[in-house]
C-alpha cells in the first residue's frame, strides 16, 4: 500500500496558483495568476483583525516571492465556531431541546436552502429585500433561508393527513439575512423556532410564552432583566376598519408601524400619509399603538372586539401558568412579517441596549398562501446572537472550559504500543482520555492543567513490568500505583 501524500506533494502535483489580496477593505479581492515558484515557508496567512493591511508595495513583493496570501477571517457578517465557542454554542442549544422536551415538544428539521418562492409572499416586507437568492445551476431560483416558519409550514403541508394535530414542533436551524449589522445582529445566525398547528385558542400563544419563560429562567435571567411585550394585530385592524382604511393597505401599514421607537413619529407620519392615510386616521393609529394599558384598550375598541377577550384571556393564563410579572401590554407590537394575523410578542431586555430577544404569534393563514387548507398555527423565532449578548451583560455566561477526564502518557518511547492499549480500554468505557507521547512531563502536567483533567496515568517501565501504571489524581495530588485489569 503506497503512503498518504505530503501536503507538499499535493502542491507540487496541482497546477500552482497564487491569490494576491488587492483590497484594503476586510473582504479583499482575490487575483488568479499562475506561480512559478513555491516555497511553503513563504506562505503568509492574513487576517483583517490582527494583522496590519497589505501595502501595495508589499503585496507586489510577495508576488515576486510566489506567496500565496488569504484573508482568514469569514464573509462578513458569519462566524467561525472555535472550541470555547462552539462549547457555548451547544450549551445553549442544549436547553432549547431541554425545554422544548419539557413541554413535549418533538424536533424536526429542513435544508437550509429552499425555494425562493417560499418567502416572496407579500410585498413590503423588509425581509424580501434581504435575502440571500440566486438561481442555481438548474436555472431554478433559490434561496438561503431568512427565517424558518415557511419551512415548517412547507412540511406541515408535506406531511398532510398522515400526522395528527395538534402538532407541537421545534427546530433549531441557521437562517441568513442580507442586512446591516448592529449589535446582537448578524448575516447568519442560528434560530430556535417552536410552533403548534391545530391550536386555535389562546393556549397555543400561552404554551409558547412559557417556553420563553423556562428557558430564561434556566439561563439565570429573571423578569427584572427582561419583559415580554404583547399585543395583536387585531388591534390594528380593529383601528384601521374604524377610519374605513382599505384591506389592501394592512400589509403595508404593519410594516410601517413595527418601526414604531424605531424611527421618529414624524417619519412614520410620512410614510403612512404616502400610502393614502388621511391625516386624522395617521393621528389614531399612532395614538392607540402608544397604549400600554389593556384597560385602555378596551375603552377606545370596547370589552367586545375580538382583540381584547383574547388578549384578557392570555394574561389570565398567564396568572395561572406563574408568569405574569413577565408580561406586559404594548400596542406597538405588530411584528413585520406579513402572515401574522392574532397575538403576537416579543421579549427585550429592560435597560434597552439591545433588540428583540425573540418573537413571535398566531399565524392561522400562512398555509393558504402556499395553495393549501389553513390550519390555525402560533410560533416564535429565538435567535442564538442576542441572548448571548445578554448574558455576557449580566455576567452570566456559564464556565464551559475543555474538560478530559484521564491524560495517558508513556514515560517511554518503546512503552507507546501499551499506552495505546490503555487510552483505548478506558475509552471503550466511557472515559474522555487525552493520549500524549514525545512531551516533556513539565508540559503533560501544564496541558493536563490547561484542558481540566482529571487524572494522569503514567505508563513506566518499572510499573510496567508489575502490570501496573501510575495513577495521580489531579485534584487531590494524591499519587497511587494502580494494577492494570483494575484502572477504570
Amino acid at each position: 500500500m503506497s503512503a498518504v501524500p505530503s501536503l507538499r506533494h499535493l502542491l507540487l502535483l496541482r497546477p500552482r496558483l497564487r491569490f494576491i489580496a488587492l483590497s484594503t477593505s476586510s473582504s479583499p479581492f482575490l487575483s488568479y495568476a499562475p506561480s512559478h515558484h513555491f516555497s511553503p515557508s513563504s506562505l503568509r496567512v492574513l487576517s483583517s483583525s490582527s494583522s496590519p493591511t497589505l501595502t501595495q508595495e508589499e503585496a507586489d513583493e510577495a508576488v515576486g516571492k510566489g506567496s500565496s496570501l488569504i484573508d482568514v477571517n469569514p464573509p462578513r457578517g458569519t462566524r467561525d465556531f472555535p472550541p470555547d465557542d462552539m462549547r457555548l454554542r451547544n450549551w445553549l442549544f442544549q436547553n432549547f431541546r431541554e425545554v422544548s422536551r419539557i413541554l413535549s415538544f418533538e424536533e424536526v428539521d429542513f435544508p437550509v436552502l429552499e425555494s425562493e418562492a417560499l418567502f416572496i409572499r407579500k410585498a413590503g416586507e423588509e425581509i424580501t429585500q434581504q435575502l440571500y437568492n440566486f438561481e442555481d445551476k438548474g436555472g431554478r431560483r433559490v434561496v438561503l433561508r431568512p427565517e424558518i416558519t415557511p419551512s415548517l409550514a412547507r412540511l406541515v403541508i408535506k406531511q398532510g393527513k398522515s400526522v395528527s394535530l395538534p402538532l407541537k414542533w421545534f427546530t433549531i436551524g441557521q437562517c441568513w439575512r442580507y442586512e446591516r449589522m448592529t449589535r446582537g445582529r448578524r448575516r447568519e445566525h442560528y434560530q430556535w423556532n417552536m410552533d403548534i398547528f391545530g391550536v386555535s385558542k389562546v393556549r397555543g400563544e400561552a404554551e409558547l410564552i412559557q417556553a420563553i419563560v423556562l428557558l430564561f429562567e434556566r439561563l439565570g435571567i429573571n423578569s427584572s432583566d427582561v419583559g415580554i411585550r404583547v399585543s395583536s394585530r387585531k388591534v390594528l385592524q380593529a383601528v384601521l376598519q374604524m377610519y374605513a382604511i382599505p384591506d389592501n393597505l394592512f400589509t403595508q401599514v404593519c410594516v410601517i408601524v413595527d418601526k414604531l421607537g424605531k424611527i421618529t413619529r414624524e417619519e412614520i407620519e410620512k410614510e403612512l400619509l404616502s400610502l393614502g392615510v388621511s391625516i386624522q386616521a395617521v393621528n389614531g393609529i399612532i395614538e392607540v399603538l402608544s397604549l400600554k394599558s389593556l384597560s385602555k384598550l378596551e375603552e377606545v375598541l370596547g370589552s367586545e372586539e375580538e382583540a381584547v377577550s383574547e388578549l384578557k384571556k392570555l394574561f389570565s393564563l398567564a396568572e395561572s401558568y406563574g408568569y405574569a410579572d413577565w408580561i406586559c401590554f404594548d400596542a406597538s407590537v405588530v411584528r413585520g412579517l406579513a402572515y401574522y394575523t392574532g397575538i403576537v410578542f416579543e421579549a427585550f431586555d429592560r435597560e434597552g441596549k439591545l433588540r428583540a430577544i425573540c418573537g413571535g404569534g398566531r399565524y392561522d393563514r400562512l398555509l393558504s398562501t402556499f395553495g393549501s387548507e389553513d390550519i390555525p398555527a402560533c410560533g416564535f423565532g429565538f435567535g442564538d446572537a442576542v441572548i448571548v449578548e445578554l448574558l455576557k451583560d449580566k455576567g452570566l455566561l456559564p464556565d464551559l472550559a475543555h474538560r478530559v477526564d484521564d491524560i495517558v502518557f508513556p514515560l517511554d518511547e518503546v512503552l507507546d504500543g501499551t499506552a495505546s492499549r490503555i487510552a483505548s480500554s478506558l475509552r471503550k468505557k466511557g472515559r474522555s482520555v487525552d493520549l500524549v507521547e514525545d512531551k516533556r512531563l513539565k508540559w503533560v502536567f501544564k496541558h493536563a492543567e490547561r484542558i481540566g483533567a482529571s487524572r494522569l496515568i503514567l505508563v513506566g517501565n518499572s510499573e510496567w513490568e508489575r502490570g501496573a501504571v501510575r495513577v495521580k489524581n489531579l485534584s487531590t495530588r494524591e499519587e497511587f500505583e494502580v494494577k492494570i485489569d483494575e484502572l477504570v
